[in-house]
């Protein structure tokens, strides 16, 4: 994500407050020790940031289809060195198994990018595009799919 280094700050307690909601999952990928990526997710549930900027903006029915049973991945990332590997793959599949919920929904950059393309291998549609969380923000996709991910499958580790 390399986000600006005056933004990492403020994503500390993004993320604490994250953690404390329901269902929520953490993973990490190591390559040789070296920790490569991560990602986490929850459950989506009204009064959430994301979750209701999202709700209105898809409207009905499509809000009740996609959020309202859902598993939310707040971030994913691999770090550039490791990417083309399969461990972003491997994170989605590993943080999606097993899950109660019917849908995953997630944003993403709208443009073309290596993230967009490991979204879509995964089953993922897009849901909105050209979104704007904040006029002073880039423009985001907001993708969904049905659970279990049609490339699920267990991990062997």
């Amino acid at each position: 994500m390399r986000p600006p280094q005056d933004q990492l700050a403020g994503r500390y307690p993004i993320m604490a407050e994250h953690a404390a909601n329901p269902g929520f999952r953490t993973l990490t990928a190591t390559v040789d020790g070296t920790l490569a990526g991560f990602c986490y997710g929850f459950h989506g549930a009204p009064g959430q940031w994301w979750h209701d900027r999202v709700r209105f903006a898809l409207g009905q029915p499509a809000a009740g289809e996609w959020l309202g049973d859902c598993l939310e991945i707040a971030e994913l990332h691999v770090l550039p060195e490791y990417q083309g590997r399969g461990i972003g793959s491997r994170l989605l599949r590993d943080l999606t198994i097993g899950r109660a919920e019917r849908t995953v929904v997630l944003s993403t950059s709208d443009s073309e990018t290596v993230a967009r393309r490991l979204y879509r291998d995964n089953g993922f549609t897009d849901l909105l595009t050209g979104f704007l969380f904040d006029p002073l923000m880039p423009a985001y996709a907001v993708m969904g799919a049905e659970l279990p991910l049609r490339a699920a499958r267990p991990s062997r580790s």
